[in-house]
């Protein structure tokens, strides 16, 4: 245990450290918010400086373990009927961005001449939370290690992108912070990002965009089942896949925290309390995710997959926008 700790630590201590001044920016300047300054923050600090080897294990555990411990506490904001009512209002808007990026991945990808492989790893990281569907779904379909860190490389180019655009026109357009969440939820690739991102716009916003992306992270479990039964008749001898791996189980600390803070076990005030320390965790995870950006990764994808993965996310951004419109719910 001691030894895991003093591995973590210091770059623990390090994205705390741009945690507390990125939240002192943000209390000077709100409407840029907290997440915003912090992954700022950590992008200039890792393209500036050369950051320490005894670093690494720490940022690495804080922009993964940190920010999954975040997003749970985030549920003590939450109740349960709340939970349902947000999941039943987004659940058909969920299925229909998650089809029509799936289907546009699939097509561009056969477009631009990407391999099967990549195209899957893009399109289901855009369609359903980043980096954790595209781990999932590179296990059910045994993808190379290049592969997934292209998609990986990709998916997070976007995801930084909309931790600033996303606000910006989300204001720009008037949206409600309902209508901007619900936005945020099925159009933000990651779920960090559609955290900073929602919590920059609005207190609103972020929690109702939490748990609309929460509720569409659930779909990894059907998408990757049938990835896995697709593969493993291409392939019989080779199926290596694993439900328990590959699960978000943040996903059901976050509805047990919802649930605690439904009941009365859990005071008003701690629920409070909780709640403000998964914030100030998830700036200090965006922060860990600055720190590891490497710019050089991106041009060592090559154009084809950037554009691939830039081609679905734009129409898995203005197809959330038109049914919304539709639908009137902004």
């Amino acid at each position: 245990m001691l030894p895991f700790l003093k591995g973590n630590l210091p770059g623990f201590l390090l994205s705390l450290g741009a945690a507390a001044i990125a939240f002192g920016l943000a209390k000077l300047v709100p409407v840029v918010g907290g997440p915003v300054f912090g992954i700022s923050l950590g992008i200039l600090g890792a393209s500036l400086w050369k950051l320490p080897p005894t670093t690494a294990p720490g940022i690495k555990f804080t922009s993964k373990y940190v920010l999954q411990l975040a997003v749970v506490l985030l549920g003590f904001e939450m109740n349960m009927s709340s939970i349902l009512r947000v999941g039943q209002q987004s659940f058909l808007l969920i299925l229909l961005t998650l089809s029509v990026a799936l289907t546009t991945a699939y097509l561009a990808g056969k477009l631009l001449g990407v391999g099967p492989s990549l195209t899957t790893l893009i399109g289901v990281g855009t369609a359903i939370c980043g980096g954790s569907a595209i781990a999932a779904a590179s296990t059910a379909i045994d993808a190379n290690d290049q592969d997934i860190s292209y998609a990986i490389s990709t998916i997070f180019l976007f995801n930084v992108v909309a931790v600033f655009l996303f606000p910006f026109f989300g204001h720009l357009l008037g949206l409600s912070d309902v209508g901007f969440g619900l936005w945020a939820g099925t159009a933000i690739n990651d779920t960090s990002s559609v955290v900073a991102a929602g919590y920059s716009f609005s207190n609103t916003a972020g929690s109702f965009a939490t748990v609309v992306k929460l509720t569409r992270s659930l779909m990894i479990v059907p998408i990757t089942l049938g990835l896995a039964v697709l593969h493993s008749r291409q392939h019989p001898r080779e199926n290596r896949f694993n439900l328990i791996q590959v699960f978000p189980w943040f996903v059901l600390g976050f509805l047990a925290a919802a649930l605690l803070s439904s009941s009365t076990l859990v005071a008003p005030e701690t629920a409070a309390g909780l709640a403000t320390t998964g914030k100030f965790l998830i700036i200090a995870a965006m922060a860990a995710i600055g720190f590891n950006t490497n710019l050089r990764k991106f041009v060592q994808t090559g154009p084809r997959p950037l554009l691939l993965g830039g081609i679905t996310w734009l129409v898995l951004m203005l197809v959330s926008l038109v049914i919304q419109f539709v639908a009137q719910t902004w």
